[in-house]
């Protein structure tokens, strides 16, 4: 009997295994070649997958099939952390910065617009005259 209970658990460790490897793999961007992958489980998705300590632990495993260098964190809330820790290679690396250089540029020119358009549709302040209650 133990030894249907430890196949059953591998099974569907197994199971768990496979499926947060397909999360991951469908997170990656191919052009970074298998680096910077990372995923992020909400609680919820973590509960409707199992345990943390299972679903970390599968993690790693999953990571470690893809030839991750695996870390995972569990935050306050229960979201969980997956990521990809290994060094890039040069090129990948100077892609992915390019990329935060460019998202981080289009947020700020966003702002900057935003806060111009804030500026330009307010009504003008009227100064106030002498005599005028404040």
């Amino acid at each position: 009997m133990p030894s249907q209970k430890n196949e059953l658990a591998e099974r569907r460790f197994a199971k768990l295994v496979n499926q947060v490897k397909a999360m991951v793999s469908a997170c990656l961007k191919p052009e970074y070649r298998g680096f910077y992958g990372q995923l992020v489980l909400a609680r919820e998705a973590v509960t409707e997958l199992g345990e943390v300590a299972e679903v970390r632990r599968a993690a790693r495993a999953a990571g470690r099939q893809l030839g991750w260098q695996v870390r995972t964190h569990v935050s306050d809330d229960g979201t969980v952390v997956i990521i990809d820790d290994r060094d890039p290679p040069q090129e990948v690396h100077e892609l992915a910065a390019r990329r935060s250089a460019d998202a981080v540029a289009a947020l700020i020119t966003r702002a900057q617009a935003e806060a111009r358009m804030r500026r330009t549709s307010a009504p003008p302040i009227r100064p106030r005259g002498p005599g005028e209650d404040t």
